[in-house]
């Protein structure tokens, strides 16, 4: 592992070896701070960079054009609480025990309930562990959405947290006051996503400056229930009425409806707080001059809620439906990091990546030995961050053998290479996609290719078998053949 040399910390070196400093020491105390911006439910359509043309982000633009946007970053599960598990222990759901929203949907079927863990166990390591243990502060604030008391942000390696507990929702809504147990609001109609970020940047202010930190900042945005950011939400509303016209069209999917249109503003308001926060955090670091050693990720932790019985508030086109489903648009998120003096600004890769990759690469970023038999799941990224070309095409799974309110009904997929395979356990049927020539998953071509399609569920099903993957169960109320 070659160790990563920031800007200015060479000279900083040399200075500090004329004084006797070893470099050891010098580049302890300048190993680089991360700030993780998470997006709860963020489609990857939703940004602008992304192509959206509705939604306005233009802070995450630019941080986009100042470091590596990835076109093709999956999370390691269609729904929130297990993605989340996925980037700070860099270990699939299967694994974790953690394969469902907690505490789940008790929605039964066809099968029974698969019952996995309401929490992230202690005993699992987490990347805020690892870096507080070489010396980082470790700050969290937002959605946590990982267990109840006793299993919050600082029992797993965090030395703050700020907002975060066992709920998915926002504790009373986005607008204090607020019923969250681990923020008090100050003032009525305080805005929730801001006042994340004050807390944000009050510790980058207030900060140990002889440590490195890492930011973990979860929004609860764009989360149901869906509520009007009022500073923004009638320039959207303009908009759309000049924008528009008829109704929001509508795409069937299953037994469940998709939006066919991003025209909610409500839900573009959301986002624009979202983005209005990264903006403000990045412009904080760029005063506190302490951008040259900052690597900023951004990341959503499963697609974006288009698909219910009725259509959800966004649309995730081109891509297949949103959370909840195992189609593109449930589980490829909008990812960026930027990481100076190793990312190249406005680049761009299309390598397939996951969720779990996130903590080897902060690992290696920060110049720390990798230990995959904690992120056994994840891959660092520095060489693709380096611009490096891509490295062999890589076979991703997902396990999500759960109902969801977004129609979805128990089944699993792989991605190997630029195939795609979706086994609908509820109706006994396979799909299988090119992704290079069909990214939307329009043109099923199980039956066409029934050699592939059986390679693919072969190696779907030996995975599942060497990870022990909680398999659905019949349910003997059903009658069997039942659809």
């Amino acid at each position: 592992m070659t160790t990563r040399i920031f800007p200015g910390l060479l000279l900083f070196l040399l200075i500090l070896g004329c004084l006797g400093v070893t470099s050891v020491q010098a580049a302890e105390a300048k190993r680089p701070n991360f700030v993780f911006f998470l997006v709860d439910d963020l489609g990857w359509a939703d940004v602008s960079c992304y192509g959206s043309t509705f939604h306005e982000t233009p802070n995450i633009d630019a941080l986009a054009s100042s470091g590596m946007k990835f076109n093709q970053a999956y999370t390691a599960c269609p729904v929130c609480s297990p993605t989340r598990a996925s980037i700070l222990t860099g270990r699939h759901p299967v694994r974790v025990d953690v394969t469902d929203w907690i505490p789940g949907n008790r929605n039964t079927g066809k099968f029974l309930q698969v019952l996995d863990r309401d929490n992230l166990a202690l005993d699992e390591v987490t990347i805020a562990e690892v870096l507080k243990g070489e010396g980082y502060q470790t700050f969290f604030a937002g959605k946590w959405h990982l267990g109840d008391e006793g299993h919050w942000p600082t029992d797993q390696g965090f030395d703050t947290n700020i907002g975060g507990n066992h709920k998915g929702s926002p504790p009373g809504g986005y607008y204090a006051p607020w019923t969250n147990p681990t923020l008090k609001a100050k003032e009525d109609g305080e805005y929730l996503t801001e006042r994340l970020t004050e807390e944000s940047i009050q510790f980058l202010e207030t900060r140990d400056k002889e440590k490195p930190f890492f930011l973990y900042l979860c929004y609860y945005n764009v989360h149901s229930p869906i509520t009007p950011y009022k500073k923004r939400v009638d320039h959207f509303q303009e908009k759309g009425q000049k924008t528009f016209e008829g109704k929001t069209p509508t795409i069937v999917e299953h037994k469940g409806q998709s939006r066919g249109r991003q025209d909610n503003a409500d839900y573009a308001s959301m986002v624009a707080a979202v983005d209005q926060s990264v903006g403000e955090i990045v412009d904080k670091l760029e005063e506190l001059k302490l951008d040259e050693n900052t690597v900023v990720c951004f990341f959503s932790d499963n697609g974006g809620l288009c698909t219910l019985r009725r259509p959800g508030p966004t649309s995730n086109l081109p891509l297949r439906s949103g959370k909840g489903w195992l189609y593109e648009g449930g589980v490829r998120s909008p990812m960026i990091v930027r990481a100076p003096g190793v990312t190249t600004a406005g680049s761009v890769s299309e390598a397939s990546v996951v969720s779990t990759d996130f903590f080897p690469t902060m690992l290696e970023l920060a110049a720390l030995p990798l230990q995959p038999e904690l992120h056994a799941d994840g891959q660092s990224l520095v060489s693709l961050l380096e611009g490096e070309k891509s490295p062999e095409a890589r076979t991703l799974y997902w396990h999500y053998p759960h109902y969801h309110g977004s129609t979805w009904t128990p089944g699993a997929s792989i991605r190997d290479g630029d195939w795609k395979l979706i086994e609908f356990y509820e109706y006994d049927k396979v799909e299988l996609y090119n992704l290079a020539s069909d990214p939307g998953e329009q043109n099923d071509l199980s039956r066409s290719q029934p050699v592939k399609t059986t390679e693919l569920r072969e190696k779907l099903q030996a995975w599942q078998k060497q990870m022990n993957a909680k398999m659905p169960q019949p349910n003997p109320k059903v009658r069997r053949g039942a659809k």
